[in-house]
């Protein structure tokens, strides 16, 4: 191929991908120069070149939203999904400048917890529309005398503006709104005045700028269970993706991502507790994140599952804290609340392990799955082993019956059989007073804690309670069984019958 050709060639290659690009979000995103950081004040950024731009599948799903809304099939649109995700990166940076490109004449507004964060946004937007990629999509480019960074325009007429959620957007119309992290951290989040005014901002100032047949999206992670979305999604939405009729009577489609899925009904197909995004954040990463964060944090900001501070009938304030377990325990117990059947529709089996002294109970372990019997009893057997329990509890009811029956006749294992007295409620409520008197003890870090954090301190609203059974269960047998055991330590009888395990 001579020189001539191939220039000729790589021309109309280049036509083809730039009209491509015009039409899909995706291949947009691998045809521009993305933003990144800005280094200081003026226009200069770090650039990510299309090699480098290659949208992840969550990423190719907030797309594939993106150009529903382009075409007018989405009106308002909510995006939850973790820190770190390049959530901000696709619908707030990239979206609009595609969006601003195939409309003329088209405004949008962006709007964040601060001017600060709107104006970077505007900033990497502004960015983009000044590339010679954007102009080759396109056929436009940034309008030379208006360009501020927080108010711009492109030759094809359309504009941008963007400012602080609180500070008061007037004096532009918009054809579409973007609302990117409304409320900045958790003490924001925490205040019901900032949460107020968030709210009447949100209605008075920018609902009133949207044109008729305008767009809304919204995107953030879900600091509180009152937060903008809170407000606008119905009681009881339970993190589910999709249409979902919203308290103000309007079609809301929500894509709501968890760091660690916890859902039959993924949007990314993901199985239960397969992670997000693992080619840019390892299972370790998000492992270590779930320990450092607090199970407060990680289901808020990562889950998507905002909870009350105080929670419901036990309060995080009650619980104490331990970094080494007591060293010499009356006993151990293990206290076991199992399932009927091992569907992902059923409950989970659970089995607690307790150290207790004269004056405290000690957490020493959480196993919590969904199980059939045979790996249920192996299980069972194993984690004897590993704790040597003095008594092994097992509430006699749906497959711990079966449990009961095999153990003693066939192991030596300590199991007690519990009838359950009472409801759920009942049961812990009569148990509450040993955590207000701060002697209930969880370490300060656990792989299991903040899952037997979250539906410990959200009971009774929260979705599974067989965590909170085999903590009651435990506790009323054991302030029911001390004077047996005349706080001398008990040595555990372990040994199937023949002498081995």
């Amino acid at each position: 191929m001579s020189a001539g050709m191939k220039k000729q060639y790589l021309a109309l290659l280049e036509a083809k991908l730039a009209k491509v690009a015009s039409r899909s979000l995706d291949a947009y995103c691998r045809y521009i120069e993305i933003p990144g950081v800005p280094v200081n004040d003026d226009d200069d950024c770090e650039l990510f070149y299309p090699d480098n731009v290659e949208p992840a599948q969550h990423h190719q799903l907030i797309n594939q939203s993106l150009e529903k809304v382009e075409s007018g099939e989405i009106k308002r649109l909510m995006v939850f999904m973790p820190p770190g995700s390049a959530k901000s990166t696709y619908a707030t940076v990239v979206f609009p400048t595609w969006f601003m490109g195939k409309n003329p004449k088209k405004n949008i507004i962006n709007t964040s917890y601060g001017s600060d964060l709107a104006r970077k946004f505007g900033r990497k937007c502004r960015q983009i529309t000044r590339s010679p990629a954007y102009q080759r999509v396109f056929n436009t480019g940034l309008t030379e005398d208006n360009k501020a960074v927080d108010n711009w325009s492109l030759t094809n007429e359309s504009t941008y503006m963007a400012g602080g959620i609180l500070s008061g957007i007037t004096g532009n119309r918009a054809d579409g709104l973007i609302i990117d992290d409304p409320v900045k951290g958790r003490e924001q989040a925490e205040s019901e005045t900032i949460r107020n005014k968030t709210w009447e901002a949100y209605l008075s100032d920018l609902r009133t700028r949207l044109k008729p047949n305008g767009w809304i999206i919204v995107i953030l992670t879900r600091w509180h269970e009152d937060d903008l979305a809170g407000r606008i999604l119905p009681n009881g939405y339970a993190g589910e993706s999709g249409t979902i009729q919203a308290k103000d009577g309007e079609d809301w489609h929500v894509i709501c991502l968890q760091a660690q899925c916890e859902r039959d009904d993924d949007p990314l197909k993901r199985k239960q507790r397969e992670y997000l995004w693992t080619e840019w954040f390892s299972e370790a990463h998000w492992k270590q994140e779930r320990i450092t964060q607090g199970s407060r944090n990680w289901d808020a900001l990562y889950q998507q599952r905002p909870s009350p501070a105080e929670g419901g009938m036990i309060k995080r304030t009650w619980v104490s804290r331990y970094r080494v377990p007591p060293a010499n325990p009356i006993r151990i117990v293990q206290s076991w609340d199992t399932a009927n059947k091992a569907n992902e529709i059923n409950d989970p089996s659970v089995c607690t392990t307790w150290a207790e002294t004269k004056l405290a109970y000690y957490l020493l372990d959480v196993w919590c799955g969904k199980v059939e019997f045979p790996t249920l009893k192996s299980t069972a057997i194993s984690l004897a082993q590993k704790w040597q329990p003095s008594a092994i509890l097992i509430e006699d009811k749906a497959s711990g019956q079966s449990l009961i029956q095999e153990f003693k006749a066939n192991t030596r294992l300590p199991v007690i059989a519990i009838e359950p007295e009472g409801d759920k409620i009942t049961r812990m409520s009569a148990e509450s007073a040993k955590f207000e008197a701060g002697k209930v003890f969880m370490p300060e870090a656990a792989s299991w804690l903040p899952d037997y954090e979250r539906e410990i301190f959200a009971f009774p609203l929260c979705e599974h309670d067989d965590q909170v059974d085999s903590t009651s269960q435990f506790l009323k047998w054991a302030s029911s069984n001390q004077q047996h055991f005349a706080y001398e330590k008990v040595k555990p009888t372990g040994l199937r019958k023949g002498g081995a395990w």
